[in-house]
């Protein structure tokens, strides 16, 4: 069982240090971006392209480390008022509705990652698929944190990042 979680957590970690790399290399991109084209009147034919595939990677694995974090949007208004054993159901429903949307995310973004593979974004010349894989990857990040919410297992890495608290 320790194995498993020091594999499980080295797997979170890495995905994690993916996640925080592509924000910096895109912070990093478009200012360089901007520099050039205020300063020299000159843009590298690839920022633009690059930009927007770590966009989709950051904002992709935010979601998933959001769910992992619990720190996905929720209205509380009405479940404050409900008994403790209603909550406690309703997180379920909720967690099975989050794996199921990890779920879709694995098989719907695996046929979409399949069926760009044989196109070529234009100025890197790499798979159109490239920026489609981060929804399977996305998604079984996903399915991973909501099994072990279904079993009750925390998995919050980084305390008081809710506002107020």
């Amino acid at each position: 069982m320790k194995y498993l979680k020091k594999t499980a957590l080295f797997i979170d970690s890495i995905f994690e240090s993916i996640a925080l790399l592509s924000l910096l290399l895109l912070v990093l991109i478009v200012t360089t971006q901007v520099f050039t084209r205020k300063l020299f009147n000159f843009v590298f034919f690839w920022s633009e392209e690059v930009t927007l595939l770590l966009l989709g990677w950051f904002a992709f694995m935010g979601i998933a480390i959001g769910f992992r974090e619990n720190i996905h949007m929720g209205i509380d208004s009405i479940t404050s008022r409900l008994p403790r054993p209603v909550n406690k159901v309703l997180d379920k429903v909720i967690s099975i509705s989050i794996f199921a949307f990890g779920l879709y995310l694995v098989v719907q973004g695996w046929d979409f990652t399949m069926l760009m593979a044989e196109s070529t974004l234009p100025a890197t010349k790499l798979p159109s698929s490239v920026g489609y894989l981060v929804m399977p990857v996305t998604g079984v990040m996903i399915c991973s944190y909501a099994a072990l919410h279904i079993f009750g297992v925390n998995t919050t890495r980084h305390q008081n990042l809710e506002e107020g608290k």
